[in-house]
């Protein structure tokens, strides 16, 4: 599955479109190289989001292309989440 759209549809991110605007900034690791929109997430990756002035980082525990909103927080697992500064 795309990243964007893991971001959406896993609710880390409100809509695909930000997701997209925030993986264009390079705000968005995946197993700690820089990632793209477009790059693929599987099951046992890291992905550490940079949003405002926090740093959020989850593993991926299963992809699901269209999961209910209970199912949304099952696709990964909160690692970190850790308050930052505004000139990083």
């Amino acid at each position: 599955m795309r990243l964007d759209k893991f971001l959406k549809v896993s609710r880390l991110i409100k809509r695909r479109t930000l997701a997209k605007e925030v993986c264009a900034q390079g705000r968005v690791t995946r197993n700690g190289t820089v990632a793209k929109a477009s790059t693929s997430v599987a099951p046992g990756d890291e992905l550490s989001i940079r949003l405002g002035q926090k740093r959020i980082t989850v593993r991926v525990e299963k992809v699901n292309d269209t999961p209910r909103k209970g199912e949304a927080a099952e696709l990964y697992t909160l690692l970190s989440e850790e308050r930052i500064d505004a000139d990083v």
